[in-house]
C-alpha cells in the first residue's frame, strides 16, 4: 500500500512541455478569434484563416511564462504577455525582448534581409500586458521611458496597453477571473489537486470558460498540477498569495478603524511601499 507521500507525487503531473492554460486555451484558432475580437470588435473582417499563432522562445529563462504572439494576415504583429497578481514593470524589458525576437525570426520566415538597400516590411506591433491582480493606481498604458528614464526622450520607446479585470463580457475577462479564482482556491487549499478541481468546478459553475474548461478539464488538470513541479513558479505564486492576503488583512484593520494608513507598514513589514499606496487609493475611494 502507497503511503501518503508517494500517493501526493503520482497526482502532480509532470511537464511534458512548456505549456499553461492561457497558451492552450488559444490554441483554438476559435478562442484566438475571440481574444483577438476582444481587442479589435470594430474588425469584421478578422476570420479564424487570417489569424496566426506565432510561437516567442523564452529568450530569458527555460520557466514557463504565458506569453502569445499572433500575426493577423501580413501586417499587424500583436504581442500579449501575462503579468501574474505580482506586478513588475520589468514585463516591459520582456515585451522589448519578445518583440526583438519575434522581427528575426518574422525577417527568416519571410526571407527578408536586413543587409541589403531594400527597405524590408515588417508588421505594426501592438503590445499587451494581461494583469490578473488588482489595478489599484496602475496605468492603463506603460511605457519604457516613463517607468526606467523618468519620461525622459530616450532614443528606444515602448508601451503596453494592459488589460485588467472589468465587466466586460469576453474571454480575456473571462481568463482574468479564472486566474483570480484559481489564487483563491490556492489560500483555501494550498497548491493541491484540489484547490485546481474546485477552480475548474466554480469557473464552470460561473460560465467561465465553460466551453474550454468542460472539453480539456483533464488536460487543464495536468497543465495547473504541473505548475507545482516547477518550484520557482510554486515559490513566486507562494509568494504572490501570501502578500495578497496580507493586503487584505491590511485593508480589513484600516476599513474597521483599528490601524490608520501610517500604521501600515509597522504591523505589515512585508508590504511594499506600491502595495500600501494601492491599499491606501482603495481607502480613498471608499470614503
Amino acid at each position: 500500500m502507497q503511503d501518503e507521500t508517494s500517493q501526493t507525487q503520482e497526482v502532480k503531473a509532470k511537464r511534458t512541455a512548456k505549456n499553461s492554460v492561457f497558451l492552450d486555451l488559444f490554441q483554438d484558432k476559435k478562442n484566438l478569434l475571440k481574444l483577438y475580437k476582444a481587442l479589435h470588435p470594430e474588425d469584421t473582417e478578422a476570420t479564424e484563416d487570417t489569424l496566426d499563432i506565432v510561437t516567442i522562445d523564452n529568450v530569458l529563462t527555460d520557466n514557463l511564462y504565458n506569453d502569445l504572439g499572433i500575426m493577423v494576415g501580413n501586417d499587424k504583429l500583436l504581442l500579449l504577455l501575462e503579468a501574474q497578481s505580482s506586478w513588475t514593470v520589468n514585463i516591459l524589458i520582456r515585451i522589448l525582448l519578445y518583440l526583438a525576437q519575434s522581427y528575426h525570426e518574422y525577417f527568416e520566415r519571410t526571407s527578408q534581409s536586413l543587409y541589403k538597400s531594400k527597405k524590408v516590411k515588417m508588421p505594426k506591433p501592438e503590445l499587451y500586458v494581461i494583469f490578473t491582480g488588482i489595478k489599484g493606481r496602475k496605468l492603463d498604458t506603460i511605457s519604457l521611458s516613463q517607468e526606467f528614464f523618468d519620461g525622459a526622450d530616450i532614443d528606444l520607446e515602448i508601451k503596453a496597453k494592459v488589460i485588467y479585470e472589468s465587466d466586460k463580457d469576453n474571454i480575456i475577462n473571462e481568463y482574468i477571473i479564472f486566474c483570480k479564482v484559481f489564487n483563491e482556491q490556492i489560500k483555501k487549499y494550498g497548491m493541491t489537486k484540489q484547490a485546481v478541481t474546485e477552480t475548474i468546478r466554480i469557473c464552470k459553475d460561473r460560465n467561465i470558460l465553460k466551453q474550454y474548461l468542460s472539453s480539456k478539464e483533464v488536460e487543464v488538470i495536468t497543465i495547473m498540477m504541473s505548475l507545482f513541479d516547477d518550484e520557482q513558479i510554486m515559490r513566486t505564486y507562494a509568494k504572490d498569495i501570501a502578500r495578497e492576503t496580507l493586503i487584505e488583512k491590511a485593508t480589513l484593520m484600516l476599513k474597521k478603524g483599528k490601524i490608520n494608513i501610517d500604521e501600515v507598514s509597522e504591523y505589515f513589514p512585508e508590504l511594499l511601499e506600491s502595495d500600501i499606496k494601492e491599499i491606501e487609493t482603495e481607502i480613498m475611494q471608499l470614503m
